[in-house]
This record gives C-alpha cells, sequence and structure tokens, in this order.
C-alpha cells in the first residue's frame, strides 16, 4: 500500500488509518474526530492531505483539441489559468473517472483524477493520443492539500498569499520558499483551495498551514469527515454515485457534459440516454425518522416497490439526521416519501433538492 509524503504527520498526530484506492490515508485524528472535524470545516477551517489524488500531465501542439475529444465537458469554454470539472467515459458512456483538469495553455494540461483510477486514465488517453503529445502520469511527484471553510482565505493571507483569484481558478505562489500550485477548488461546498507542492517540499507546506490554522480554531482533518461534508453537497464519488455501470446522465451530471461540442468517449449513447431518458437517476434522500442510509440499501415505494439502490449515505453533522443519494426509477420526484429497508427495518425518507445544505464555494 502506498503512503502519503506526510505519512510522518498523521503517524504523529496518531490518525486512524485506512485504505484509499491503495493508499493508506487518515480517516480522523486522535482528540477531535470526524463530527468535531466536519463542523470545524463548516465554521471556520480545516487541512486535509488527500495526496492520495492522482496528477497527471498532456502537453504537446493540439493538447485542447485531442482532450476535448476524450473528455465530457468542454474545455474551450475555460480560460487559460482555469480549472474545470469533468469525466472520463468509455464508449458504452460508463465512468473511467471524474476529475478536474487545470489549463496552463492550449498545449499544456494538468490533470487530478481520483486515486484508483488515475493508472485508468493515463492508460487510456495513451491509448488515443497522437504523436504529438505527451501523456505523463506524476503521481508521485506532487503532494495535495486542501484548505477549506470560511476562514480559509484569512489563513492563506498571513501566509502571503493573494487570495484574490475566481473559483475554478488557479496560480502559482510561494509558501514558505516552496513553489505551490494553488487552486480555488474543494470537496467540501465551503470556500477554500487545493494546493499542490512538490513532494519534497510537502512537509515544510504541510507545517506553515497547520502553524497558520491554530490561531483561527483550524483543525487537521481526515477523509472521513471529507466524506460527510461531500455527502451534504451531494457530490459524486466515483465508485458510488459514478462508475463503469453509472453514466454522467444516470448521476445526474449532465452539466458537467458539453452537448453542443463534437464527439467525445461515450458521447453517442450519452446523447441516446439525453434523449430517450436513462431509466434511474441520482437522487437526495433525506431521513424523516432515525434511520441512516447506507451504500446498497434497497429503496422502495409505499406499496414495496423497489425503486433502486442507495449509493452514497451517512449521519449529517449539520442537518442531525440521516442523508443519502440513491440511484432510483425515474418516475421519482421531489417530496416524494419512500422507505430504506435499513438492516431488515423500514425507514421513512423523503426526495430533496440537493444540496442538502448551502453551498458557500464561491
Amino acid at each position: 500500500m502506498k503512503t502519503s509524503p506526510l505519512n510522518d504527520k498523521h503517524v504523529a498526530l496518531q490518525a486512524k488509518m485506512a485504505d484509499f484506492g491503495g493508499w493508506l490515508m487518515p480517516i480522523e485524528y486522535a482528540g477531535a474526530g470526524v463530527l468535531a472535524e466536519h463542523a470545524t470545516v463548516r465554521n471556520a477551517v480545516g487541512i486535509f492531505d488527500v495526496s492520495h489524488l492522482g496528477k497527471a500531465s498532456v502537453i504537446g501542439d493540439g493538447a485542447l483539441e485531442f482532450l476535448n475529444s476524450m473528455f465530457t465537458n468542454d474545455l474551450t469554454r475555460i480560460e487559460n489559468g482555469s480549472a474545470q470539472y469533468t469525466l472520463l467515459c468509455d464508449d458504452s458512456g460508463g465512468v473511467v473517472d471524474d476529475l478536474i483538469a487545470y489549463k496552463n495553455s492550449d498545449s499544456d494540461f494538468f490533470l487530478v483524477p481520483n486515486a484508483s483510477n488515475t493508472t485508468a486514465v493515463v492508460h487510456m488517453l495513451q491509448l488515443h493520443v497522437p504523436s504529438s503529445i505527451t501523456v505523463k502520469n506524476l503521481h508521485n511527484e506532487f503532494a495535495v492539500i486542501a484548505v477549506q471553510g470560511p476562514l480559509a482565505p484569512l489563513v492563506m493571507q498571513s501566509l502571503g498569499v493573494n487570495t484574490d483569484i475566481d473559483y475554478m481558478a488557479f496560480t502559482t505562489v510561494t509558501i514558505d520558499g516552496a513553489e505551490v500550485i494553488l487552486c480555488r477548488t474543494g470537496y467540501t461546498g465551503e470556500l477554500g483551495y487545493e494546493l499542490l507542492p512538490h513532494v519534497n517540499d510537502a512537509s515544510r507546506v504541510w507545517d506553515a498551514l497547520a502553524k497558520a490554522i491554530a490561531p483561527h480554531g483550524g483543525l487537521v482533518c481526515g477523509l472521513g469527515a471529507r466524506d460527510t461534508l461531500r455527502t451534504e453537497m451531494g457530490y459524486p464519488l466515483h465508485g458510488h454515485e459514478l462508475s463503469l455501470d453509472i453514466t454522467p446522465v444516470q448521476a445526474s451530471a449532465s452539466w458537467a457534459i458539453g452537448w453542443d461540442k463534437g464527439d467525445f468517449s461515450g458521447s453517442t449513447v450519452l446523447r441516446k440516454q439525453k434523449v430517450d431518458g436513462p431509466g434511474k437517476r441520482s437522487v437526495a434522500l433525506k431521513s424523516l425518522d432515525r434511520g441512516i442510509p447506507r451504500g446498497h440499501m434497497v429503496v422502495k415505494d409505499n406499496h414495496g416497490q423497489e425503486l433502486g439502490l442507495v449509493t452514497s449515505g451517512t449521519f449529517s453533522p449539520t442537518l442531525k439526521v440521516g442523508i443519502g443519494i440513491a440511484l432510483l426509477d425515474t418516475s421519482v420526484k421531489v417530496g416524494d416519501q419512500l422507505v430504506i429497508d435499513v438492516r431488515g427495518r423500514d425507514s421513512l425518507v423523503e426526495v430533496v433538492k440537493l444540496p442538502f445544505v448551502a453551498s458557500h464555494v464561491r
């Protein structure tokens, strides 16, 4: 199992560790825990080590056109210095991965895919890439640190960083003498940043951030809180809301598809689903009792008819109720009351609009 370049920091803080895409990563930290870490991000600021995330580069003449023929979203819509959420699908419309594409120029892109899918993404791009373009797997060359929460700008400013950049824009900054890629992105629904220092600089950047959050009541946070935070936003997680068996249309991610651009990998199937309907679609569920939705639980209507399965579920630390995302028959609509089988007991849920709590990313 791989370890983060910041692994010794987590061990020193007595973090509970677990496997994430083949990487040993912190779930929560001693003395705090998921609930406290979650609340701190919503109300103050927290930092996360997410170095398990992949990194890759696509460089060469025609890189923009090539990636636009592979990814779902339309890269012509963004300027240099901006990032875009997008997906890579196979010919059946299934999602190989969802990722962030950073555009340096029409011929220079930096990609951040998910940990366990990085090799698959790079391999698929390399299979189709023309000779003028080079695709490199940089997974082990950069760390990724997320600074998330309403006080994140104050933390960055205390380190001498100019925080006047737009959402989904990125720039290069210096922290404690280290050059760092800084992007206004995140996975929590709060205002924040993701920093990519070189692995050799990761420890001192982490130490500078850990010191800087202390005066603001900040905490070092694990991936347990990151998951509860993203679920409250309804953000998809590959292997749950997105997979080789679940298309972007089914996952309610059609907004990340450039319908007006030319053909791209999986576009024939996705365009047909858009016209014919996907059969099933991701919806948000909020518990009406003490039940907590969990992945793979069966969802039924009031007559006992199975409608689909929960793909992600948790107890919402903000709302103090169970919440979940489920892939259900498209007949289901907002306001419907449904039943989840919670270990043999029926639990009532209501279909609601996302996000579960207000987003503050901008």
